[in-house]
């Protein structure tokens, strides 16, 4: 048989790459069928990363030597019961009743290393069992974490700022420590008055105090100011607080001064002699002015610096039309007042205290994830509640942190809501065999990126555990070649 070159040489066309966008759709109607598998499947695959990230900073281990167990014995263990409630903290359900709609969750009960949850009444009886020293404990775990992920994530601020602020818990019932009090959102009921403190720069969670519902006294601000010199991490040098004027006090200033923390505190029921000829005007804005004065208050003990800002009022019109003349000078403008320790510039200190207005953002937050629900009727035992609540919050601080790692000079960061649907809610498939638990997540997922990043650096912390104990900073970019080094030195 004879072929002809010019019709059988012709070469074929080879694909050069797939499209993926011609995917087939599945159509889902009305006449769909359902059915089920024997495969473990869950909603919340972002919890492998917190397993992982309990591990990289020994948590375990620090909760063993910390926490102070409770008076009753239990047959799960106290760390059974945190990390439950940790976990369902984590999750975004903030009150203990909302176990029933996680007692079949295969993550969830691998973690614990339960076949089945215990019942809820089981939690809350936990709960009740705990006291303030359970409470301090946690307070010195998040502590000690703090100093971990902070090496692990190679932040090393020299300076810092701590907001200090104190917010309402309207309750009803009869839960111990609810007063009438300061409530302006809902006057004439009783509440409980919780204060917390942030560290600006990172927005995590450094200390507070599950309170009574009454207006905190200057005694217990400089016991509370006082207290923050254990849970700074030391590669800070120089702290600044920053307060409302509820803080205003000579002890709170003294608790300052007595550490050495510089402060930024407003002002109330001061007036300070200003200079007339010492306003001045910064940039466009003339009619915003500021001034200083070293002025010594009747009952403390020694001079300090006080800043002002005056803003003109808008000037009122009468029925006539005709613009109403104040009579004295003070009365044109609206003033704000500071005591501070800052030898700066005074628009630079007021600059500086205007930063503290994300501390309002930050305690609305902690609100939504648990801060707002009140577990029991007993004071002690919402109090360790409290710092329960507190650390799944820094938690996630931290998971976002080494989820953006690369991107730790971005200023703006995503909030914990958002982070839990990008990390959080991820369907996820636990495969068993061979002696191993493998958890399979979907190829077509869109945060696949940002999730094996995640789960890398937090492999790099657990497989070099050296990184933590090592003085020595180290770059993202750095990550692989310390890897190897740390590798090589274990293999020797």
């Amino acid at each position: 048989m004879v072929k002809s070159r010019r019709k059988n040489n012709c070469k074929r066309g080879q694909t050069q790459g797939e499209n993926k966008g011609q995917d087939k759709v599945r159509k889902i109607r009305a006449s769909t069928r359902h059915g089920y598998t024997d495969e473990y499947l869950s909603p919340y695959g972002g919890l492998l990363p917190l397993v992982k990230l309990w591990d990289a900073l020994k948590f375990e281990e620090l909760f063993k030597k910390a926490f102070k167990e409770p008076g009753r014995q239990t047959e799960y263990g106290s760390l059974f019961f945190v990390k439950g409630l940790l976990v369902l903290l984590f999750i975004g359900f903030c009150r203990v009743h909302h176990f029933v709609y996680l007692d079949s969750d295969p993550f969830l009960l691998g973690i614990l290393g339960v076949d089945h949850l215990p019942a809820v009444s089981t939690f809350w009886r936990y709960i009740q069992s705990l006291g303030q020293n359970q409470g301090l404990s946690l307070l010195r775990i998040s502590a000690a974490l703090r100093e971990r992920a902070w090496k692990g994530l190679n932040r090393t601020y020299d300076r810092i700022h701590v907001d200090i602020d104190t917010t309402v818990e309207t309750v009803y019932g009869l839960i111990q420590g609810a007063k009438k009090g300061h409530n302006p959102q809902h006057r004439g009921k009783k509440g409980l008055r919780p204060v917390l403190a942030f560290i600006a720069e990172t927005k995590e969670y450094l200390a507070g105090n599950f309170r009574r519902g009454e207006t905190i006294s200057g005694q217990e601000v400089a016991r509370f100011i006082l207290s923050f010199k254990k849970l700074i991490p030391g590669c800070v040098r120089h702290v600044t607080i920053r307060a409302d004027a509820e803080f205003y006090s000579w002890v709170a200033v003294k608790a300052c001064l007595h550490r050495g923390y510089d402060f930024i505190i407003s002002v109330k029921r001061t007036h300070p002699p200003f200079d007339p000829k010492g306003w001045y005007s910064v940039g466009r804005e003339k009619d915003i002015q500021y001034n200083e004065f070293l002025f010594q208050p009747l009952g403390w003990e020694r001079v300090c610096r006080f800043v002002a800002q005056r803003i003109p009022k808008e000037k009122k019109e009468t029925s006539s039309g005709l613009v109403q003349c104040e009579l004295f000078e003070d009365d044109l403008y609206k003033y704000r007042i500071f005591v501070t320790s800052l030898t700066i510039q005074p628009h630079k200190v007021i600059r500086s205290y205007d930063g503290r207005a994300g501390a309002e953002n930050l305690i609305g937050e902690a609100k939504r994830e648990g801060l707002a629900a009140i577990p029991t009727k007993k004071f002690q035992s919402n109090k360790a509640y409290f710092q329960i609540v507190m650390l799944s919050y820094n938690l996630w601080r931290y998971m976002v942190g080494f989820a953006h790692k690369q991107d730790q000079e971005q200023k703006t960061q995503n909030t914990i809501h958002v982070s839990r649907l990008k990390l959080l809610f991820l369907a996820a498939k636990i495969v068993s065999g061979g002696n191993r638990v493998r958890v399979l997540y979907s190829t077509h997922l869109s945060g696949k990126d940002r999730l094996d990043q995640l789960i890398i650096n937090l492999d790099t912390i657990r497989k070099t555990p050296g990184i933590l104990n090592s003085p020595l900073s180290w770059e993202y970019h750095c990550q692989p070649p310390m890897q190897n080094i740390f590798c090589m030195k274990k293999a020797a």
